[in-house]
């Protein structure tokens, strides 16, 4: 673990999606998953795409679980993403969405939970910016549980959730039955 202990997120918006860059070697790609981000709710309906973002060099080579356990002080903050190496290689530019309520079940009685306490739900996955505020909101309002947008990645062919398409007409267009606000992920 880390020696040096990282800042406290204070988010004024519970809906904006909380982006943390850990990794600082490539400013262009950074430029573009804050474009991407901003421009994710663009379309039928006009309202801001709000996001916290953390671009704080602190936060530089922060792993996974250092960003949760900081990231966990946050009692209202369901997901995190995290801009990291991935991110800035990756032409997809997927960010690393990390589910903070994967902890939930440490108190479990293992007397009736141990199978869920020997094969824990999956704590992350990769989301292409365009999705963020869907998997973000859909995990506020417990929609969509964690595990569903990890199988939904691993049915892409580059494992990752992205952003919703929708057809009118389509059974997901929003108007009938689909899980999702708005409609299937392609």
């Amino acid at each position: 673990m880390r020696e040096k202990e990282l800042p406290e997120i204070v988010r004024a918006d519970e809906w904006a999606p909380l982006v943390i860059r850990t990794d600082y070697t490539d400013d262009d790609a950074w430029r573009e998953v804050v474009a991407a981000l901003e421009r994710a709710v663009e379309g039928e309906r006009a309202w801001e795409a709000a996001v916290h973002l953390v671009e704080d060099r602190r936060w530089d080579g922060v792993t996974g679980d250092e960003a949760l356990a900081a990231a966990a002080r946050d009692e209202e903050l369901s997901v995190v993403f995290l801009a990291d190496e991935v991110t800035m290689r990756s032409p997809l530019r997927p960010l690393l969405a990390l589910d903070l309520g994967a902890d939930d079940d440490e108190d479990l009685d293992p007397v009736y939970y141990q199978e869920l306490i020997d094969s824990p739900p999956p704590r992350e996955v990769r989301v292409a910016p365009g999705a963020v505020h869907m998997v973000h909101g859909n995990l506020q309002l417990a929609n969509v549980d964690f595990p569903e947008f990890v199988e939904d990645a691993a049915a892409d062919p580059d494992g990752v959730v992205r952003e919703l398409v929708t057809v009118p007409g389509d059974p997901g267009d929003g108007v009938t039955g689909n899980g999702y606000a708005g409609g299937p992920l392609r």
